[in-house]
């Protein structure tokens, strides 16, 4: 492996023996590091292993063109930051060059080449590289800081809900003004919880690790679902939703609960910047080969100038001192990228300020989707005690599950730390346990596979109960022992369904 500084080091490509020793010998005058390539498949496999921070490549070689070898390294994730600048003594014609930039050339020099043209072209490529990766660095960083601050909003909002929940099953009959109080807190930690998330789509889709299980759907019942999902933020704002669906079922191909998502936070926004008492509407159609849906407002509008810009990430229209409620500006990015996703498009219509909004979701239509199978009525489990554990480092969170369980009449035991976790084990002998992944001593991880290697203590179903949630904190923790992963903050009704799921044949 070649030991030189990346930052410093360029491939020269030039299957001419000449050539390729006077562009060398120019390089490594001006302090680069050079290695050398004489051929398309030499340049591709030095390219992968040494990663360059530039590729000066001939476009005539003796295998493959150079045009070929650029599209090939732009196409490789491995390699499709190294910067790349074409040099021709054979292409010389306008055409040549535009194909080059078009494969991926990040610049395309005609030859003969001064020394000092070449240099001062591969010096400015490799400056806008820096500042390229400086600005990939920024972004990690920002994906990292986002997981972080998911996890610690997450945190608190477990306990709050656990609480929540077991008061009303604790008082089921409280008076009314106690139960809206109930209800408030509810509705503002899921809304908590959906900025999160939100917040966390956008960033997973722009770097590319969000990816859409596309099926065939029944587009009426995509938008039930999303209607579902804002039913109570537009029963708060006092509005009359009216519906309109075709008498004909419409067929897309796409993912149910993405496409959900992206509905439904066109339906939420339209509640959130409708004044009290107005009116929403949505209604789907098909129009040619695409599957349409509206959702229409008479709410605040939109002014011209902001039609372009409030799918971009953070951008709002219209924005007021008094509208503090308005959000971050991620819901409407997330509809244009989710639906971008599934080959669509979204745009938006107004009049103007104060004149009302109208969104429109274009989505190709599909072959017809197989009649639905009827499913067989589920029979309500019978209920059996499990024993329990609960480890949280966050000594509410433990407290406030464990009073949920047990209110449920299962048997809980809880820990805040890996230690008294694993002592906790070895006595009580768990059905089933709850563990947090971020311990003070160890990790849930490992904590994980120390229950599994405990003597004696049969096989309890191991859940991860945690405030990271993407996907590949789901993977680590299924490849690290554990059964199932639930993100924080959980509802009672999940971990229900968990704790028969995981643990049924261990009454």
């Amino acid at each position: 492996m070649n030991t030189k500084s990346k930052d410093n080091l360029i491939l020269n490509v030039d299957d001419t023996d000449a050539a390729r020793y006077a562009k060398t010998r120019i390089l490594s005058r001006a302090g680069f590091d050079v290695i050398e390539a004489a051929s398309g498949l030499e340049a591709l496999q030095r390219a992968s292993v040494e990663k360059p921070a530039l590729v000066l490549l001939d476009t005539r070689l003796p295998d493959i063109n150079g045009f070929e070898v650029c599209r090939q390294l732009k196409e490789d994730t491995s390699t499709r930051h190294i910067l790349i600048l074409q040099t021709s003594a054979s292409y010389i014609g306008i055409t040549d060059k535009v194909r080059a930039l078009d494969t991926g050339a990040d610049n395309y020099l005609f030859e003969p080449i001064e020394p000092e043209e070449l240099l001062a072209n591969v010096r400015a490529l490799l400056r806008l590289g820096r500042v390229e990766r400086e600005l990939r660095e920024v972004d990690r960083r920002k994906d990292e800081f986002l997981a972080i601050l998911a996890h610690e909003l997450r945190n608190p909002l477990g306990p709050i809900r656990s609480a929540v929940e077991l008061l009303r099953h604790l008082d089921p009959y409280a008076p009314p003004a106690q139960e809206n109080a109930r209800q408030m807190i509810i509705r503002q930690t899921d809304h908590m919880v959906r900025l999160v998330e939100d917040l966390l789509d956008v960033s997973r889709i722009s770097q590319g690790k969000i990816t859409v299980r596309k099926e065939k759907l029944l587009l009426n019942k995509v938008v039930a679902a999303a209607i579902e999902t804002a039913d109570p933020a537009i029963q708060r704002g006092r509005h009359t939703l009216s519906v309109s669906m075709p008498a004909h079922d419409i067929c897309v191909e796409g993912d149910e609960v993405r496409l959900a998502q992206a509905v439904g936070n066109l339906l939420n926004n339209a509640a959130k910047f409708t004044p009290a008492g107005g009116a929403i509407s949505i209604g789907v159609h098909d129009d040619g080969g695409d599957a349409v849906v509206c959702v229409t407002d008479n709410g605040i509008g939109i002014e011209p100038k902001d039609a372009d810009v409030i799918f971009k990430l953070f951008e709002q229209g219209r924005h007021t001192d008094e509208r503090v409620q308005d959000g971050l500006g991620i819901g409407l990015s997330l509809v244009h990228k989710l639906v971008e996703l599934h080959g669509g498009a979204v745009a938006v219509r107004s009049e103007g300020a104060g004149k009302g909004s109208t969104f429109e979701i274009r989505i190709p239509r599909s072959s017809p989707c197989e009649p639905a199978q009827a499913q067989p009525e589920q029979q309500q489990p019978a209920f059996h005690k499990r024993r329990i554990l609960v480890v949280d480092d966050n000594s509410d969170s433990a407290d406030m599950l464990a009073s949920l369980l047990e209110y449920a009449g299962h048997e809980i035991v809880t820990a805040n730390d890996g230690a008294s976790a694993l002592q906790a084990a070895r006595e009580f002998r768990p059905d089933l346990a709850f563990l947090d992944i971020g311990l003070p001593d160890m990790s849930g991880y490992q904590l994980a596979g120390a229950v599994r290697a405990l003597p004696g203590i049969g096989h309890p179903a191991l859940v991860a109960l945690t405030g990271y949630g993407q996907q590949k904190d789901r993977d680590t923790a299924l490849a690290g022992g554990f059964d199932h992963h639930l993100t924080k903050p959980v509802t009672y009704e999940t971990l229900v369904q968990v704790i028969e799921r995981l643990a049924p044949e261990r009454a």
